[in-house]
C-alpha cells in the first residue's frame, strides 16, 4: 500500500515544482551561461601528412557555435589516420603570399595565416575549389559572426594553399581532422564562458 500513497504525493510534488518555476525558465526562454574551453592557446600549430598522396581541397565552409566560429575545409581521401599537412600562425595584415612576393591585405584585427598541404586542382588540373590570389573565397559570408571578420585567397603553388583568414583580435583556436575535412575553430574570446 505504501508505494501508491507516495505515487501521488510524488506527482504532486512534481506539479508543485512547475507551478513555482519562474515564468522565463517555464516558457524555455532563458539562457544560461555556456562552459567553453579555453586551454586551445594562439601559438603556431603544424600537422605533418601522413603519405605523400596527392590532395586537392573541394570546398570551404563556415559556421558560428556558441563558444567559437568554425573553418572546415573539404579534402577527400584524408583522415585522423592519413591526415593533411598544415601549418597556421597569426599575422599583421597585410599578408605575404605563397606565390609570388605580393602582399594581400586582410580585415580583421589579426590574420590566421593558414596553409594547407593540399591542391586547387585535381591530377588531370581540373579546378576542385576556385580560390584566387588576393580575392574573397567564395561563398563565405561572415555577417553575425562574433570572431570570424574576413578570409582570402593566397594561392595555391607547389602542393600548398594558402588561406588570409581575418579574425577580430588574437584569440585561442585549435586544429583537428576528422575523415575528409580539416577543422579550424577559433574562439570567441579568452574567457571560460561564452
Amino acid at each position: 500500500m505504501r508505494r501508491w500513497t507516495a505515487l501521488p504525493v510524488a506527482l504532486a510534488l512534481v506539479g508543485l515544482g512547475s507551478a513555482v518555476m519562474p515564468a522565463a525558465a517555464a516558457t524555455g526562454t532563458a539562457t544560461a551561461a555556456v562552459q567553453c574551453d579555453s586551454g586551445w592557446g594562439s601559438l603556431d600549430k603544424a600537422g605533418r601528412a601522413g603519405t605523400d598522396a596527392y590532395r586537392y581541397m573541394t570546398g570551404i565552409r563556415t559556421g558560428t557555435h556558441p563558444c567559437f566560429d568554425r573553418m572546415v575545409v573539404d579534402v577527400p581521401g584524408s583522415s585522423p589516420a592519413d591526415p593533411v599537412a598544415y601549418r597556421i600562425d597569426y599575422r599583421d595584415s597585410p599578408i605575404g603570399t605563397t606565390t609570388d612576393d605580393r602582399r594581400i591585405p586582410v580585415a580583421g584585427g589579426k590574420v590566421l595565416n593558414i596553409v594547407i598541404g593540399a591542391h586547387t586542382t585535381d591530377a588531370d588540373w581540373n579546378t576542385t575549389y576556385p580560390l584566387r590570389t588576393g580575392e574573397k573565397l567564395p561563398g563565405l559570408d561572415f555577417t553575425g559572426y562574433p570572431t570570424f571578420v574576413e578570409a582570402r585567397g593566397g594561392g595555391s603553388h607547389a602542393g600548398e594553399t594558402q588561406i588570409g583568414l581575418g579574425v577580430r583580435a588574437r584569440l585561442p583556436y585549435r586544429v583537428f581532422q576528422l575523415d575528409g575535412r580539416l577543422v579550424i575553430d577559433v574562439a570567441h574570446s579568452w574567457g571560460a564562458t561564452g
